[in-house]
């Protein structure tokens, strides 16, 4: 078959390297000059910078996406494992993670005594409940019926579906630090602990159980892996080549248009761009029904992100990974997923990857990535006034609470980004960086279908599908809807024989 994928973010890029693989022939068509989406890499001079994501867990999907494809990963990237995970920054204390257990131990009853004992619950319970979730996790859920299914049936029990994460932590953890130490993680899908579905609490397990990973030049290096490997198979890349819309005959996905005008037919087409943004711009207009621009906007959507990007004539000795939470994490979660205020008092994430990686900048220079979590552009706050303010508020809490000291005189190279150019540079819906929000009303059936359920012939991957946001499960989208396909394909193949028989009697 001749397959369309839209988008060479890490969705259709695995896609297409495991689709082409099986002897299709697959071309990527991406609106940037560069592969990678939201996880490419750009320059700043000297500077080498991830977009978005700063770290691979749970690397062993990649792994088997890549043998798959009959390619082995680690001929492609060099990988770290980052013992010191990160270092979390609380109003009075800190508390730096580890993946070894025995110590990691140790350092909870050091920091709250007693935190040691729910740390092992947590860590026994959490991996039965990931033993049972995962089939969820790695098989179409598109039609009821599938709740059915013995392996989903035996798992619904550990769904907590009467819990948010922060629910199921306090079971296991009664000291607030601590349990925010293992909630922070529904940032990933863009959303509070409080609201958050309690089965996310495989989030800070995964990390806990199989590593912090950081891919030398960046975990950027995993888009640019998948892409070298779908060329290897024979796929083709089209950069620069922007899609203005889907053709269709009736609710049938015939193929694209290019913003260049010409029009390419396919058998199928992936669609790995930004579920609504493509929904709304690429689908003729009164053709969806349950996903119209209406429907929408009605829709719950992860908070973004504000971005600075510093390319520093200094380095610092701070961990890889620095989390410095808000001295109200409560307020300030609030602010930026329910009451859509400017924060005050802003969590910030920081990654300072040249203290192991020194292939991102100049010796005796660092690049240093910095995320503080805002609200989404639904919030209608004016970027371009208020911009230049939340720069230095966050600067401030960088140079106040971690040990970045003077930051502002060693800046080289800056590039920043707000929830605006998220919108209207890098196509992200309403700038919300982590796509449709995980409540269970947005969950499996309830979510876009990878075999999209509006149009026929397009399938769906990356953060807007199931299983959701966050790289390892956008790698899972891509399995799940390439094994549907080859699945169409082979049951295609079966009954056509029949067909020509009986047609020909």
């Amino acid at each position: 078959m001749k397959i369309i994928v839209i988008g060479a973010g890490p969705g259709g890029l695995a896609a297409a390297m495991m689709l082409q693989s099986k002897g299709h022939d697959v071309h990527v068509y991406e609106k940037q000059p560069y592969v990678g989406g939201r996880n490419a890499k750009f320059q700043l001079g000297d500077f080498t910078f991830d977009t978005g994501p700063t770290f691979l867990s749970m690397i062993h999907i990649a792994e088997e996406l890549f043998t798959f494809a009959g390619k082995n990963l680690y001929d492609y990237i060099d990988v770290i494992e980052l013992k010191e995970m990160y270092r979390l920054i609380f109003q009075d204390n800190q508390l730096d993670m580890i993946r070894d257990r025995d110590e990691m131990y140790k350092r909870l009853e050091a920091f709250a005594p007693g935190e040691g004992e729910g740390y092992l619950r947590f860590m026994k319970d959490t991996k039965r409940k990931m033993d049972r979730l995962t089939p969820i996790l790695q098989s179409k859920m598109d039609r009821f019926h599938h709740y059915l299914r013995p392996k989903v049936i035996k798992a619904l029990p550990q769904l907590s579906l009467n819990k948010s994460l922060y629910d199921v932590l306090s079971d296991y953890f009664s000291n607030e630090s601590v349990k925010y130490a293992f909630t922070f993680q529904s940032k990933y899908l863009g959303m509070s602990p409080w609201e958050c579905p309690g089965a996310f609490s495989i989030l800070s397990f995964m990390e806990h159980d199989t590593g912090v990973f950081h891919p030398k030049g960046g975990v950027n290096q995993l888009s640019e892996a998948m892409a070298k490997a779908a060329l290897e198979a024979g796929a083709e890349i089209h950069l620069s080549a922007g899609v203005e819309k889907l053709l269709t005959e009736g609710r049938k996905v015939k193929g694209i248009r290019l913003e260049s005008g010409e029009e390419i037919q396919a058998d199928e087409v992936v669609v790995n761009g930004d579920f609504a943004h493509v929904m709304t711009k690429l689908v003729e207009p009164g053709l969806l029904k349950k996903y119209s621009e209406k429907k929408l906007k009605k829709k719950k959507f992860s908070c973004s992100t504000f971005m600075l990007y510093l390319g520093l004539d200094t380095m610092y000795d701070e961990p890889h990974h620095t989390i410095v939470f808000s001295d109200d994490y409560a307020r300030f979660v609030k602010g930026i997923t329910k009451t859509y205020e400017l924060p005050d008092d802003p969590s910030i994430y920081i990654q300072n990857a040249s203290v192991t990686d020194d292939s991102l900048a100049p010796k005796g220079k660092s690049a240093l990535y910095v995320l503080a979590p805002v609200a989404n552009n639904q919030s209608g706050i004016d970027w371009e006034a208020h911009q230049g303010e939340f720069r230095e508020l966050v600067l401030d809490t960088l140079e106040r609470k971690t040990g970045f000291q003077n930051v502002r005189q060693h800046i080289e190279a800056e590039r920043m980004i707000t929830p605006k150019q998220w919108e209207e540079d890098l196509y992200v819906y309403e700038g919300a960086t982590f796509n449709l929000g995980h409540q269970l009303t947005q969950m499996m059936v309830l979510r876009p279908h990878n075999e999209f359920d509006e149009l026929k012939h397009c399938w769906l991957v990356g953060g807007g599908t199931h299983p959701g946001s966050g790289l390892p499960t956008i790698l899972e989208s891509a399995r799940i809807t390439t094994n549907a396909i080859l699945s169409k394909e082979k049951h295609s193949h079966k009954t056509m024989p029949h067909q020509e028989k009986g047609s020909a009697s």
